[in-house]
């Protein structure tokens, strides 16, 4: 007999250790045999993994709720003998007693294995587009015509998705984390603002949606901007391949953090690089027969500034103007001082607004081809069917809105409203879908898919259900959702222009002379709202943390173009209510800001 030792420790486990192998029911129902030359695991997942020098064999588990196995997916390479020929200390073993014995045990597994992938479950491959700055209200779907009939009119559109902060970095944190800004602490896009801090990398990447999902046995990939200040040799956890952006969206010029090796382009266009390199991880995927599901997620630059077409697309849409919205170049004075205070914009300033709108549509161009190519590749490779594909951006964008020249960062439809676009198993073509959806929802409906809990620190909840069960007359009587936008100005005395009037104790942003000087955000641009969804009931509400503590709300449904402010028309026992409502969703966490 090996020598072997079987122990029932504290924490309810049980270990057998032998020269070859080791076996353990851990305390996070595991169980584990690891030998020189093979390995088997139920990890957390309940998973079980078999590793041998010379074979490989994969099978993962789940518990469903009615205490049955389910096998998620199976990998199995055999072919070769197997050879067993010294044991840890380095000790020849010629034991045909022991080979046999282990080999037996090998064959029973393998067999388990191919008996439980009978009618088992696969785990499907998730592909997630992350645009940039791009708008809904202002047609930004427009140019993306195969996405609209590849993903969504081949699957599901969302007409009521939205970010949680219409700023870049935040929204991509809770992207990664399904947490509103005020629990990932990623404020702004400065490393001050927590924007790939160092509280992000120690407290949020740790458990941020691809280290879940490398945890049920996905093979990610990540290509594209990551966040504003990502820049070093610092890998993410979670990712097979990663390919990020240093900085902030740039289409030339750029240098990608490469698998933990920095490498710099000239003249490449960023966008048809992401989409090879995608292209490249598929299809080794495939080639290498890996049976592991796999999560790819691009993040293209388009359409941020500078907005640089492709050399084929550009002058696509030389004859189109920015869309002249009924509060184009209107200024206003019933909002708060930062807006108020716009004046009308110049021909010139127009003339530039109507410049970056076509530009912007000529760089969403490549996007649209990126798709085009991937969903073609899926179906080559008959992995279409068992994958979900999501097309989505981290905010919208205004151009000439109130006088406003062109950013995002304010609490209007033009910025905080976003595509979300889904195809994938058990979604029926052409669903139209009313209810409401916020970026923190993406994270655990991407868990939900993999067959996995979602986390309690996650704010946001999936809309699987709704994709599977989509309801063709929208929000019924019962209906109620609300969601928190939240923005935290980031004016200082470093972002004073001095090309453009004031001086640095105004602490004014974003001020620039092709948007003649008006200044995009200040240090008190701070607020929250509330986004209100009920049957027959669709507003915004919002209090701004400014000199004058400012309150806006609008009537979507009476006024879509937030022309009129009713803040101070509402019942007092309205504001009430929903100040209460604020107070809760600005310090809610997990289930709590499920109002």
């Amino acid at each position: 007999m090996p020598p072997h030792r079987l122990e029932f420790g504290s924490s309810v486990a049980v270990r057998l250790i032998g020269w070859a192998h080791r076996l353990e029911f851990g305390s996070s129902v595991a169980v584990r045999l690891i030998g020189w030359a093979h390995r088997l695991e139920f990890g957390s997942s309940v998973a079980v993994r078999l590793i041998g020098s010379k074979f490989d064999a994969f099978a993962a588990f789940s518990l469903g709720s009615e205490r049955n196995f389910r096998v998620d997916y199976l990998a199995l390479v055999v072919g070769y003998s197997v050879e067993f020929s010294k044991d840890p200390l380095g000790q020849r073993s010629s034991s045909k007693s022991q080979i046999k014995s282990q080999t037996k045990m090998l064959n029973l597994i393998v067999s388990l294995s191919l008996l439980c992938a009978v009618g088992g479950y696969v785990l499907p491959n998730i592909v997630v587009i992350l645009s940039d700055d791009q708008d809904v209200e202002l047609h930004g779907m427009f140019p993306l015509q195969e996405t609209m009939n590849l993903i969504g009119r081949a699957g599901a559109q969302f007409n009521n998705a939205y970010t949680s902060t219409p700023l870049c970095c935040p929204a991509r944190a809770s992207i990664l984390t399904g947490q509103y800004a005020h629990n990932h602490r990623t404020t702004n896009n400065s490393l001050s603002g927590g924007c790939n801090s160092q509280l992000w990398k120690t407290r949020s990447e740790p458990r941020a949606m691809p280290v879940l999902l490398a945890e049920r046995g996905y093979r990610t990939f990540y290509a594209g901007k990551y966040l504003n200040e990502f820049q070093g040799e610092h890998v993410p956890p979670g990712w097979t391949e990663f390919h990020g952006l240093h900085g902030n969206s740039r289409y030339y010029n750029y240098t990608l953090l490469q698998n933990g090796r920095n490498v710099s382009y000239t003249d490449t266009y960023l966008t048809d690089l992401l989409s090879d390199l995608a292209v490249d991880f598929i299809q080794q995927e495939v080639q290498w027969k890996r049976m592991n599901p796999f999560f790819v997620m691009l993040a293209p630059p388009a359409a941020h500034a500078p907005y640089t077409p492709a050399p084929r697309h550009e002058g696509t849409f030389a004859k189109w103007k920015a869309l002249r919205t009924p509060s184009f170049n209107v200024p206003t004075k019933d909002k708060h001082w930062l807006v108020g205070s716009s004046k009308v914009l110049p021909n010139e300033t127009i003339a530039t607004i109507d410049k970056y709108f076509q530009k912007r549509w000529e760089s969403l161009l490549a996007v649209d081809e990126m798709v085009s190519t991937l969903v073609a590749l899926l179906n080559d490779t008959q992995l279409l069917d068992n994958t979900y594909f999501v097309y989505t951006s981290d905010n919208g964008y205004h151009l000439g809105q109130f006088s406003q020249p062109f950013d995002k960062r304010q609490p209007y439809e033009t910025d905080i409203r976003v595509p979300l676009l889904v195809r994938g198993p058990g979604i029926a073509k052409g669903s139209d879908i009313q209810s409401v959806v916020s970026l923190i929802d993406l994270a655990p409906t991407i868990i939900t898919w993999a067959n996995a809990l979602i986390p309690s620190y996650m704010d946001g909840r999936s809309f699987n259900q709704n994709l599977q069960n989509a309801q063709p007359n929208g929000i019924d009587e019962t209906y109620k959702r609300h969601l928190l936008i939240e923005y935290w100005g980031e004016g200082n005395y470093k972002t004073y222009n001095p090309e453009c009037p004031g001086s640095p104790k105004d602490r004014l942003a974003q001020c620039t002379s092709d948007a003649d000087c008006h200044c995009q955000d200040a240090w008190n641009n701070t607020y929250v709202c509330v986004r209100d969804f009920q049957y027959k009931v669709d507003r915004i509400y919002c209090e701004f943390r400014d000199t004058e503590n400012t309150l806006e709300a609008y009537d979507l449904k009476e006024d879509p173009y937030q022309i009129k402010n009713i803040a101070y028309d509402l019942l007092p026992i309205e504001r009430a209510l929903y100040d209460i409502m604020l107070q809760n969703l600005t310090k809610c966490s997990g289930h709590s800001c499920n109002l």
